[in-house]
């Protein structure tokens, strides 16, 4: 695009490295699973095997096959193809596997090309992933009970991505459970026009340590993670091609039901970009959001445990490949769990979330100064939204506290009663900067008595080719979510320009000033639940 290269700050290059460590742990994870299977399991309800499946162009793909044991001759099964997630074994859905297999269906899981004993390089869900999916329906239909037209897909994370997109390319493919996936790439780690650093090398660092990443996508990551912006165009082309957005009509036209399920702390593939896609299906749908982060709304069942989002997972394709009559139809279709209550809720669609809209004017004019991480940030990926899951701990900043000179904070009243905030809070300024580029990240903060934030929700902005000194519209959304905000607290809109989870684009020394003018005045809006 032929924008200028800007270098990257030590407190990037330090993220980087250190999510590089992390995405070193997170790949080594399944490492102490990788071993034969040991300890009881259901072996008298299900049979199991070990298979080789010849993936597109013949390259092996490691696969195990769950069936119910003692099928009568002739029999025909539903079935369950379920890809791995990123850097995952072959081994993931051992428990859900046995699970459906106990409950009539054939399951086959295999290990996504380019990923441990599976042949082939990481292609990023790209042409030749998708037509795996289609060879191990053709062996699964070839080779096991399974009834040709009641095939199902599913995925946590890598495997929910190939799934949607499979379900555009297969007609054979009549429901679908995409848990903690993406709909579109690029919203997902570059939303804002900004790069996601610590999703990216988490997923950098895991792929090359379990597996054999493409000549593409290695250059694709290193262009993103350099801020090499004359790439950008290639980049976002790569990304598309890899999104099941773009092929929407195709998945539309093919008509499987489709389930939905991410959390809403997700720092690699944030729930906006699940929303937009789910009001777009024209098909049977379900979308379930849920308190933690990327793929921990899963984590418990994948090792057997009670879990809200496999079980729902069940009851999709018991209704829409045994064509049971357990009500999943009749319900709600957008189900979100609050963070602050653990309740459920039902909508009978996205748009009828968070109906009403409170605004908190930002007032007056603002200058900031850039390239200092104020304390008002998002945390660690992965590691912040599941400490709030499990131990209701979400990031916290004291807002009082901020260095004004690097923040700018606009708050609302104190709130006589709860605020029920559903949905996706906007954030609408005038900006003028010192430079012609330039990174902001926008958080929302429930702020107590004493001043102590915990975080609502953020998101980033970065901006190229603007006329230094010339103000201009910027227009943000935040990542959806449902927190409720006690009665005597308030809200509160910080923004900064340095955050770790996000890669800025701001030359030393810049300043950014905040305006709101009268004719276009300045406001974040908060989307509330009907009380």
């Amino acid at each position: 695009m032929g924008l200028p290269h800007h270098a990257l700050r030590t407190t990037t290059v330090g993220t980087v490295s250190a999510a590089l460590v992390a995405g070193a742990a997170f790949g080594l994870a399944p490492a102490a699973q990788a071993a034969p299977l040991a300890g009881p399991h259901p072996a008298s309800a299900t049979d199991v095997r070990f298979v080789d499946i010849p993936g597109d162009g013949g390259t092996i793909l490691k696969a195990n096959v769950f069936a119910p044991k003692d099928a009568e001759p002739g029999a025909r099964y539903p079935s369950i193809v379920l890809p791995t997630s990123w850097a995952m074994p072959q081994i993931e859905y051992v428990a859900q596997a046995q699970k459906l297999a106990n409950s009539g269906y054939v399951v086959v899981s295999y290990n996504s090309r380019g990923f441990w004993q599976s042949g082939g390089e990481i292609e990023t869900a790209g042409p030749e992933d998708i037509a795996d999916a289609s060879k191990v329906i053709d062996w699964t239909l070839a080779n096991t009970p399974a009834d040709p037209t009641k095939v199902g897909m599913a995925g946590v994370s890598y495997g929910a991505g190939i799934s949607l997109l499979a379900a555009g390319h297969d007609k054979r493919i009549k429901a679908v459970a995409a848990l903690s996936g993406w709909a579109d790439l690029i919203d997902s780690i570059y939303s804002g026009r900004t790069q996601h650093v610590q999703a990216a090398a988490l997923l950098g660092g895991a792929g090359a340590l379990t597996g054999r990443p493409s000549a593409e996508l290695q250059q694709t990551l290193k262009d993103f993670l350099a801020s090499n912006l004359d790439k950008e165009d290639e980049m976002i082309a790569w990304g598309a091609k890899r999104s099941p957005a773009t092929h929407l009509d195709r998945i539309n036209a093919n008509g499987a039901a489709i389930m939905l399920g991410n959390a809403w702390g997700d720092t690699l593939f944030p729930p906006n970009q699940y929303a937009e896609f789910y009001e777009r299906l024209t098909g049977p749908k379900r979308l379930e959001f849920r308190p933690g982060d990327h793929a921990t709304a899963e984590a418990t069942g994948l090792l057997g445990l009670p879990n809200d989002t496999w079980t729902s997972t069940r009851r999709w394709f018991d209704h829409h490949l045994k064509g049971e009559a357990n009500g999943i139809d009749k319900e709600q279709p957008v189900q979100l769990k609050s963070r602050s209550t653990g309740d459920y809720e039902g909508y009978p669609d996205w748009k009828s979330v968070g109906p009403t809209r409170k605004k908190i004017a930002m007032a007056g004019s603002t200058t900031i100064r850039t390239n200092v991480d104020s304390g008002a940030n998002g945390g660690i990926a992965i590691l912040s939204n599941a400490l709030e899951q499990f131990l209701k701990i979400p990031p916290t900043a004291s807002v009082p506290l901020l260095p004004r000179r690097y923040t700018g904070v606009w708050q609302s009243e104190r709130y006589a009663s709860a605020q029920r905030v559903r949905g996706t809070a906007k954030l609408h300024t005038t900006l003028t900067s010192t430079e012609e580029s330039g990174t902001l990240v926008a958080y929302l903060y429930d702020v107590g008595p004493l001043g102590l934030g915990k975080l609502v929700s953020n998101a980033p902005y970065t901006f190229h080719g603007k006329t230094p000194g010339k103000p201009f519209g910027v227009d943000l959304e935040l990542y959806s979510t449902a927190y409720d905000v006690p009665a005597g607290h308030r809200l509160a809109l910080v923004v900064d320009t340095v955050d770790p989870l996000y890669i800025e684009h701001n030359p030393s020394g810049a300043q950014l000033t905040f305006s709101s003018p009268e004719a276009d005045p300045s406001y974040v809006s908060v989307p509330l639940r009907e009380q």
